[in-house]
């Protein structure tokens, strides 16, 4: 009896420990960012046991020191080329970035990540002489540091560098014109440990074709499943997830360690952005990832994209690029989600956030919507702030054309830390402390951040910000005159 206890409890030791507990993405392009203090709080209060960085930004590793959260930090695109180029460069980096943080400050950096996306089809080639000898510098650099066996480089590649001639994951393979040199990156990856990583993204697969079929893109069914070699597909990511093994294994690698780096669904910005299929999704993911998928069972190492709303992102690939997290960004959690390995679906928001006094920029009820200052003034204040979520199928699509105007203004305002100056669009705008928000769209109010507070709680102007606001004061009125 004591035998068979024994040998259940090694084997519900051996699931436990074989749960792969899921990572965020912290991106920082936010024009008020929260602290990365309350940020790693946030990380450990919802579980999240790894997170995965775009940078090496001092500030953000000071704040993981000691936080016991695995870490991966990266290199930017735009740093290939200085490394490619030069070993030393290479082991200042590291030294600076990787050295000095595990040694003094007990961050648990586990991966350098080379650059992001480096081979995406729209950078015409770029980066593709480059970043195989940033790669082997950045490696050379850990081996001469010391961390060659504790921190790994990869490589955070798109789903794009693989294809298949059909949809069957069995025909997958290197795209064509970059075959070779994902080969012997691959071969690099493999001859020092190191993982694969793919972001693979199936709400880009319906937001690219419209006929792309809804149910596949979720983990809950599909009514007509692709069979391929005997192993039936149910979802998109499993489908795609496949065709990435198969060209490792066509190519002498069926044995690579694969990451998923990035994995999410976008709230905002697009009629297939919204809070319902985002949580739809992230849980269904959450509850598929320890399954593994028919080539590979078994869990998934995997990083939801991504944890915070970031609203300086670039939206040239679509206006729900600033809506991926699944906090908004002040913290605040947008829908029930279990992560971390928690049996709780409820994420607990960030803590100790400060924001602006309640008060907002709004189109005046004197306003003339005929006014020919109406469309230059919209244009200006979206053009600077950000208005991604006015549109077909997003959260403030169902405003007025008053609405949308003063949403406008508002978020030009609230961007500018609530300037005066910054809601001063010539007979059109009136400051209020009545919320505006309406139904699903929120009227944001900005946090404080150390930049626009000072100690004793009141607001702040620095000077270089009431020159900016000055400035586009007459910027605007030049533009009208």
């Amino acid at each position: 009896m004591k035998y068979g206890l024994a040998v259940r409890g090694f084997l519900l030791f051996l699931m436990v420990n074989t749960v792969q507990s899921i990572g965020g993405n912290w991106g920082t392009q936010a024009t008020h960012p929260l602290h990365p203090t309350i940020v790693v709080k946030l990380l450990k209060d919802n579980g999240i046991q790894k997170v995965k960085l775009f940078d090496a930004e001092a500030t953000v590793l000071n704040a993981l020191s000691g936080s016991g959260i695995e870490v991966m930090v990266g290199i930017p695109n735009d740093m290939l080329s200085t490394l490619a180029n030069s070993v030393e460069a290479a082991e200042r980096w590291v030294e600076r970035n990787v050295s000095a943080h595990v040694s003094s400050n007990s961050v648990d950096i586990r991966y350098v990540a080379v650059g992001n996306e480096p081979f995406l089809s729209t950078y015409n080639g770029t980066f593709e002489a480059m970043t195989l000898p940033a790669l082997q510098n950045i490696q050379a650099a850990l081996i001469k540091a010391g961390l060659g066996n504790r921190v790994k480089v990869t490589v955070p590649l798109n789903a794009d560098v693989y294809q298949s001639s059909t949809e069957q994951p069995s025909t997958g393979d290197f795209r064509a014109n970059i075959h070779d040199l994902m080969v012997q990156i691959v071969s690099f990856l493999s001859l020092n440990g190191a993982p694969f990583t793919v972001n693979i993204y199936p709400f880009i697969s319906l937001y690219k074709d419209p006929n792309f079929p809804v149910d596949y893109a979720f983990f809950d069914g599909y009514s007509s499943p692709i069979v391929d070699n005997g192993r039936t597909y149910t979802n998109v990511f499993d489908a795609n997830y496949d065709t990435l093994v198969w060209a490792l294994q066509k190519n002498g690698f069926g044995n690579m360690t694969i990451i998923v780096g990035e994995i999410g669904w976008p709230t905002d910005g697009d009629r297939n952005a919204n809070i319902g299929y985002a949580q739809k999704f992230n849980q269904g993911f959450m509850s598929h990832m320890n399954g593994g998928t028919p080539m590979r069972p078994g869990p998934i190492d995997a990083y939801l994209f991504s944890l915070i709303d970031e609203d300086a992102k670039s939206i040239q690939p679509g206006n729900f690029e600033r809506h991926w997290g699944i906090f908004n960004y002040d913290g605040t959690p947008k829908y029930n989600l279990s992560v971390g390995g928690s049996n709780s679906r409820s994420l607990v928001p960030a803590s100790n956030v400060h924001y602006l006094p309640k008060r907002w920029c709004v189109l005046s009820p004197s306003a003339n919507l005929d006014d020919p200052q109406v469309a230059p003034s919209v244009s200006y204040a979206c053009d600077r702030a950000d208005c991604t979520s006015l549109g077909y199928g997003t959260s403030c699509g169902n405003l007025d054309a008053r609405g949308n105007i003063s949403y406008a203004f508002n978020s030009y305002y609230q961007i500018n830390n609530q300037l005066e100056s910054a809601c001063r669009f010539p007979n059109l705008s009136v400051i209020t402390t009545t919320d505006p928000s309406v139904g699903t769209c929120r009227f944001n109010i900005m946090i404080q951040t150390a930049g626009n507070q000072r100690n004793d709680g009141f607001l702040l102007e620095p000077i270089r910000v009431q020159i900016l606001g000055f400035l586009s004061a007459l910027l605007l009125l030049l533009y009208w005159s």
